[in-house]
């Protein structure tokens, strides 16, 4: 089971392409990560420099390599070009659970269907290919738009871990847990597929 949920794979939509993160996405990464206010919530400072993407990539592919988190870049097949990045991150094939975050698009995507076909790429993967039981997502409790967004998948808001993390900046960061469960998936499939018909 751990050698399937290290497999590199391409995740295949109509509006994106999720595929394998490499040091090969650094150039279109950082041109699409230049603007700050991507970073505003995020874990990783503001790599807004080629040269401070390369070290943002370098250290995901550590994770990658190490069995913690599985990275995609985000392609837009309209334009073929790399508008961002997400993943699966805390990998526990031996309680069929995992996490998608780390999730971040250039501003001219965001607010699109991108995120919805994203996360509808990655839930089904998870949920019908590695045979997840349990999708978790997490974020900073200050950023609104993302807990609207992930409200917005059909999962349940589960608690608040409070003092959770320490920012780059030195914010205590109190973090809002969601999950799906396998039960749900039925569910929320066809609901994202139905917001997905009209985001084409």
């Amino acid at each position: 089971m751990d050698e399937l949920w290290r497999k590199r794979v391409t995740l295949n939509g109509k509006i994106v392409r999720l595929e394998p993160l490499s040091e090969t996405h650094v150039k279109g990464l950082a041109i699409a990560g230049k603007d700050k206010s991507i970073w505003k919530y995020m874990l990783y400072g503001e790599p807004i420099t080629e040269e401070s993407m390369q070290n943002w990539v370098q250290d995901i592919l550590k994770r990658r390599d190490s069995g913690e988190d599985n990275p995609f870049a985000v392609i837009h097949l309209a334009t073929n070009k790399v508008i961002g990045s997400t993943r699966y991150l805390e990998m526990k094939p031996e309680h069929k659970g995992l996490e998608i975050g780390g999730t971040w698009f250039a501003v001219d995507y965001q607010r699109t269907g991108v995120n919805t076909e994203c996360k509808y790429l990655l839930l089904k993967y998870a949920f019908e290919v590695l045979n997840c039981i349990r999708v978790q997502f997490k974020t900073d409790l200050r950023n609104l738009r993302s807990q609207k967004a992930i409200k917005r998948l059909g999962a349940v808001k589960e608690g608040i871990l409070r003092n959770h993390m320490i920012t780059p900046g030195g914010t205590i960061r109190d973090s809002v847990y969601y999950s799906i469960l396998d039960g749900e998936w039925s569910q929320i499939k066809p609901d994202l597929e139905n917001k997905l018909i009209r985001e084409y």
